[in-house]
């Protein structure tokens, strides 16, 4: 499952020895922390935390720049977009909020195997029993999530790629259409895979 769901790098840093438990308790106090942070110096000062644990983690230049590399044009647009409706601190505000949750969920990914944070979940998960929900089933519908955000933000890096080879980098129908093929491409692979798995119930 792990070509699925995440991209685990090996190492013995202090984030990888971490409890799964930890890491997903602390990936949810930084996003609510980035929420609150509300100037472009806080959140530049957030920024050079997070490059700091990627530091820690030992997982590498390439591993890293490999989860918000996807985001580029994303952020482009977004910032964009956000300049001219609020302005140029809020399009920076959030524009590196948005950065900044991708890059430590992929923190989480590249430091914590499958296995562990598929169990962890699960185990935080276990009360849903008592309304009739599988535990299992929603620790990896989470994991999926985490995992299809880097992923949807990518194939948009590869249209947006395209689009320019072509020429037509202007035209919102020649991106969101091959966008949405792309998407529905993926999560098709996606549940042909878990059906092989037995998962498709």
């Amino acid at each position: 499952m792990t070509g699925l769901t995440g991209a685990y790098v090996p190492g013995d840093s202090v984030l990888h020895r971490l409890p799964a438990g930890a890491k997903l308790l602390g990936l949810l106090l930084a996003g609510t922390a980035l929420l609150l942070l509300g100037s472009p110096v806080a959140l530049g000062a957030a920024a050079l935390a997070v490059a700091l644990l990627y530091a820690i983690s030992g997982v590498g230049a390439a591993a890293a720049w490999a989860q918000v590399r996807p985001l580029r044009w994303f952020a482009a647009a977004l910032f964009a977009m956000q300049l001219v409706v609020a302005g140029p601190s809020a399009a920076a505000v959030t524009t590196l909020r948005v950065v900044l949750a991708v890059a430590l969920a992929g923190l989480v990914t590249l430091t914590t195997r499958t296995t562990v944070m598929l169990a962890c979940l699960e185990r935080c998960l276990a009360p849903a029993r008592y309304v009739g929900l599988d535990p299992f089933r929603l620790s990896l519908l989470l994991s999926l999530t985490l995992r299809c955000v880097p992923v949807v933000a990518g194939l948009a890096g590869r249209v947006r790629e395209a689009q320019r080879a072509r020429g037509v980098e202007r035209s919102l129908r020649a991106f969101a259409v091959p966008l949405v093929v792309s998407t529905l491409r993926y999560a098709d692979a996606l549940g042909e895979a878990l059906s092989a798995r037995g998962l498709d119930d």
